[in-house]
Parts: structure tokens; C-alpha cells; sequence
């Protein structure tokens, strides 16, 4: 009966430090790191034709702002124009993205540019890009013929140095 009264108290022991151990470990006192990703009060928008991202002009395009939310945590979003490739057609959806508040508006697809060219006067602190396309304005950037790889670049760099000039100081 002595042996099997110390064997029960070994065992006792052993369970109980294990057991507190494991509420050392697993108890949440510790800073725990964020699961969500923090972003900037900032937006880029993207704005194509109703293939959306798939195609590869905007795929690139959008890889570049991609690559720029991962350097300054700019949000970035796309939305494709849905129906007929006309100016008419895609001015509801730029005015969806400027009502978003988006600091910058990348435009890929012929209508898509047509209604850059048409309503970037009336928002001059917006910078909008146009790839290949025409647009005209100070705050109009127009990227034409550029390889893939250097398209994904270009636009990156514009977005980060949109992010870094609307920085809180």
C-alpha cells in the first residue's frame, strides 16, 4: 500500500508541474503581433475593362500597386467596368473610385482613359495614370509600350511616391 500511495504522489507531481508549465506557456500576457495587416488611411484604385485583372496589361498594373501596398500599406483595390467598352459606360465606375477617395487611379483599357481624359480636370489631387492611353493634366500620367516587367515597376514606383508625399509628417 506505501509503494502504491508514493507512486500516486509521483504521478500527482508530475502531472501538476506539467500542467503548470503548460499554463505558463499558453497564457496570453504576452504582446501578441497583429493578425491583420495595418494599412494607411490611403488608397490606389484601379480601374479596367471587363476582363479585370486577367488581362495582361492589368495584371502587371496590378502587380505594381501589389508590390507598392507591400512597401507603404496603401490599400489597393480594382474595379472592372462591366458591359460595352464606351466612355459613357465607364464614367460611373471612375466616379465610384473617386468618391472611394482613391489617391491614385490607374486606368487600363481605351473607355477607361476616354473618362481620365474627361473628368481629371475637376480632381486635381488625384493622380491618375493611364496606361496606354492619352490623358492630359498635371495630375495625369500616361505610361505607353512598356514591357511587362517595367510596367509592374513604373506603376509601383508612382504609387510609393504618392504614399510617401501624403505621408503624415
Amino acid at each position: 500500500m506505501g509503494l502504491l500511495v508514493r507512486r500516486w504522489w509521483l504521478w500527482s507531481a508530475v502531472v501538476l508541474v506539467v500542467l503548470t508549465v503548460l499554463v505558463w506557456l499558453l497564457w496570453p500576457s504576452r504582446p501578441q503581433p497583429p493578425r491583420a495587416r495595418q494599412y494607411l488611411d490611403l488608397s490606389a484604385c484601379l480601374l479596367t475593362d471587363d476582363r479585370g485583372v486577367a488581362g495582361p496589361v492589368a495584371a502587371s498594373v496590378w502587380a505594381g500597386m501589389q508590390d507598392a501596398s507591400t512597401v507603404t500599406h496603401v490599400r489597393v483595390q480594382y474595379l472592372a467596368v462591366a458591359g460595352e467598352a464606351t466612355v459613357g459606360n465607364a464614367l460611373p465606375y471612375l466616379a465610384s473610385l473617386l468618391q472611394r477617395r482613391c489617391a491614385v487611379v490607374a486606368v487600363v483599357g481605351a473607355a477607361e482613359a476616354a473618362a481620365v481624359e474627361a473628368r481629371a480636370v475637376n480632381y486635381p489631387v488625384v493622380r491618375f495614370v493611364v496606361v496606354d492611353g492619352s490623358g492630359m493634366g498635371g495630375n495625369v500620367t500616361t505610361l505607353t509600350g512598356l514591357p511587362a516587367g517595367q510596367l509592374r515597376d513604373r506603376v509601383r514606383d508612382l504609387v510609393i511616391g504618392v504614399a510617401h508625399s501624403n505621408a503624415p509628417r
